[in-house]
């Protein structure tokens, strides 16, 4: 059996007022045993001003770090290709 596991970062809990996913990380698991195969990547949020305080305590990744990073448009089609 094949399974890909996800984890997400974000600016927030609520995407109604505008909480973006940061980082992207996923794994491939056959049988429930890691293949190897891995992706990651951080995104650009696009945020106006700071990161959230409580997300960032979180994840650690600031406005400043991430604004040079894709925005969500372009991984998550590397992703679709992937998964």
């Amino acid at each position: 059996m094949r399974e890909v596991v996800l984890d997400t970062e974000t600016t927030g809990l609520n995407p109604d007022k505008g909480d973006r996913i940061v980082e992207i990380g996923a794994i491939e698991l056959v049988n429930h045993i890691p293949t190897g195969n891995t992706f990651h990547c951080y995104l650009n949020p696009l945020l106006k001003g700071e990161m959230p305080i409580e997300s960032f305590k979180v994840h650690g990744l600031s406005v400043d770090f991430l604004s040079d990073k894709p925005l969500f448009s372009v991984p998550t089609a590397i992703q679709h290709d992937w998964v």
